[in-house]
């Protein structure tokens, strides 16, 4: 993640799941991370209606000059883009994996803009409806309505791999020197 904000709500996103692999909707205190609730928002995982809205920052709703609740999220991306960025949100929510992704925009006045987004799932829970949580950050300042996203690079977030304590054994036995079995 290269924002300064993305790192930031990862982080406390990551704190709050602890041991699992989402944490609860609920777990998500807005004062912790008050703030970055200007460009963080929350979409309901409805494809048929495109991702919509349920939450979005004030700063979010500015860069696309209008009100987004119940607006849909996909639709804000150029036709090129759309079906890939609907194929990570998928991926987000189902898989509860977080992702990453860069993005550019066009402007009200024409000139180019780059943003990075960062989607994170809900832990799901039955009789209750699948959302997922991101932010959406302008590395640039003082920007005019923007239009036209475009997916410009992406990558999902995996845990780290534990070593188990076998391995664990292992390295602290070959102190430095170790053999890898192979076949002949």
């Amino acid at each position: 993640m290269k924002h300064p904000s993305n790192r930031e709500f990862f982080a406390y996103w990551d704190d709050k799941r602890g041991d699992t692999r989402a944490p609860e909707r609920s777990d998500i205190e807005p004062g912790a991370v008050r703030e970055l609730l200007g460009d963080i928002f929350v979409l309901s995982y409805d494809s048929d209606a495109g991702y919509p809205f349920r939450v979005a920052g004030t700063r979010v709703c500015a860069l696309l000059g209008r009100d987004l609740k119940d607006q849909s999220f996909s639709s804000l991306f150029a036709a090129d883009s759309r079906r890939e960025i609907e194929d990570i949100i998928g991926c987000v929510a189902e898989e509860m994996l977080a992702a990453v992704a860069g993005i550019s925009a066009i402007s009200e006045n024409g000139s180019l803009a780059h943003l990075e987004l960062l989607l994170l799932p809900f832990n799901t829970r039955a009789h209750s409806p699948v959302s997922l949580t991101g932010l959406l950050a302008p590395f640039e300042r003082d920007l005019t309505t923007l239009r036209d996203f475009r997916l410009t690079s992406w990558r999902y977030l995996h845990r780290p791999e534990k070593l188990v304590p076998r391995t664990l054994r292992k390295l602290a036995i070959a102190r430095g020197f170790m053999v890898y079995e192979g076949l002949r």
